[in-house]
């Protein structure tokens, strides 16, 4: 008896995985996927294909090219790399408010500002880290919060730095001016305090005072390469970005904040996210989504 040959089931590249103006197929994805966990750590797999395809095909067309393939073969390409830059600003997610998981805010407040201003107040250092900052809508809601309890604070060593990944977003987050939707979970008194009424290209906006700007230092940063400062830092705030990294890219960033912190100081992450991997033992976990570092006193048996 004869038997034919087994047949090859694996899937074609040349698979189709979204459709539309530009077809997208298993073989682009997979190449746009391995790029942007090249550059970024963020981790795409096939069920982000509608995403991308939504993402990327606006650019496609902006840019005059026939589609997915001559566009995977420009970004990989040395002459492609401030288009592959680009690609990264259209596929990270910049989802934002002022005092989003008001939680963090409110702790903050109560449990550790007094103590670090008044460790400002004496002459002390105090350092506070907001990662993957966005349009600047968290660091600003930290300055808010410190300027409420103390509105000469720019007065004392006291600074917030601000990074994030996509120059585009930081652009916005040095400008500081939002539309009144964005305000709508700032506090009318802080609103009035705070923010002023502007017109920028025949739009009404609300921008952030110079008091509260002073505050705050805005650069690019990519969590995944070096950091270029030592803090430490007494909090910071990391919230819903290394749910998108792959597991052991995110043991990884664990650990680096660890190393950043001072002792006792506090890390905020957001709703979806654990401390987990060996950075966990480093860790106590004192509230919603916030912890307390205090690795190096158990490394003194304490």
């Amino acid at each position: 008896m004869t038997t034919s040959p087994a047949r090859d089931i694996r899937p074609s590249p040349d698979e189709c995985l979204a459709s539309g103006e530009y077809p997208l197929t298993r073989r682009d994805l997979s190449e746009i996927a391995a790029m942007i966990y090249a550059d970024a750590g963020i981790f795409l797999n096939e069920t982000k294909a509608s995403l991308v395809y939504s993402r990327l095909s606006k650019h496609i067309r902006a840019l005059g090219l026939k589609g997915f393939r001559e566009y995977c073969e420009l970004v990989s390409s040395p002459e492609g790399a401030p288009v592959r830059r680009e690609m990264l600003s259209h596929l990270t997610t910049n989802f934002t408010r002022f005092f989003r998981e008001n939680h963090h805010f409110e702790h903050m407040r109560t449990e550790l500002l007094p103590g670090l201003l008044e460790r400002a107040r004496r002459g002390g250092r105090v350092r506070l880290w907001s990662a993957a900052c966005s349009d600047g809508q968290e660091p600003y809601s930290i300055a808010l919060t410190v300027l409420s309890m103390m509105p000469n604070i720019a007065d004392y060593d006291f600074r917030i730095l601000a990074t994030d990944i996509d120059p585009k977003v930081l652009a916005l987050a040095r400008a500081g001016a939002y539309d009144a939707t964005a305000l709508e979970t700032v506090s009318p008194p802080m609103r009035k305090q705070f923010f002023r009424e502007v017109e920028i290209g025949g739009r009404k906006r609300f921008q952030v005072d110079d008091r509260v700007k002073r505050l705050v230092t805005f650069n690019e940063l990519n969590l995944l390469a070096q950091w270029p400062f030592k803090g430490p830092f007494d909090v910071i705030f990391c919230r819903n970005v290394v749910i998108y990294f792959d597991e052991p890219t995110q043991m990884k960033i664990w650990s680096r904040f660890a190393g950043m912190l001072a002792d006792d100081g506090h890390l905020y992450i957001g709703h979806s996210e654990r401390v987990a991997g060996e950075a966990k033992v480093l860790f106590d976990n004192t509230g919603i989504t916030t912890y307390r570092y205090v690795g190096r006193g158990r490394g003194r048996g304490a």
